[in-house]
């Protein structure tokens, strides 16, 4: 199955902006969905955002307004642009590349993104 590696994170001020990159090692356009997902220490893994084969999006009621998933599937990569960040968004972010609607996925390594005066 398809291999996803993060790449991106690092410490920002809050109120800044990152953007993650999940590059794959194939074809992400047949793909069912690929999606961001964050997890803080002690806490669950949660979906930030998610792009679906036909385009549509859907983001976390906390991210709405400030993240934003986008692919190039010329690149076989997809994006998260992180504007206006806050300290609750300090976590670890991880890319999952999904085949089906029912599997679970595919996990890349995780980036470190942590916001911090």
């Amino acid at each position: 199955q398809v291999q996803v590696v993060e790449s991106g994170g690092g410490l920002v001020q809050p109120g800044g902006s990152l953007t993650l990159s999940c590059a794959a090692s194939g074809s992400i356009s047949s793909l069912y969905a690929m999606g961001w997902y964050r997890q803080a220490p002690g806490k669950q893994r949660e979906l930030v955002a998610r792009i679906l084969r036909g385009g549509n999006t859907n983001y976390a009621d906390s991210v709405k307004g400030r993240f934003t998933i986008a692919r190039d599937n010329g690149k076989n990569t997809v994006y998260l642009q992180m504007n206006s960040l806050k300290p609750e968004d300090t976590a670890v972010y991880y890319c999952n590349a999904k085949l089906t609607a029912y599997s679970t996925g595919t996990w890349g390594q995780g980036t470190q993104v942590t916001v911090s005066s």
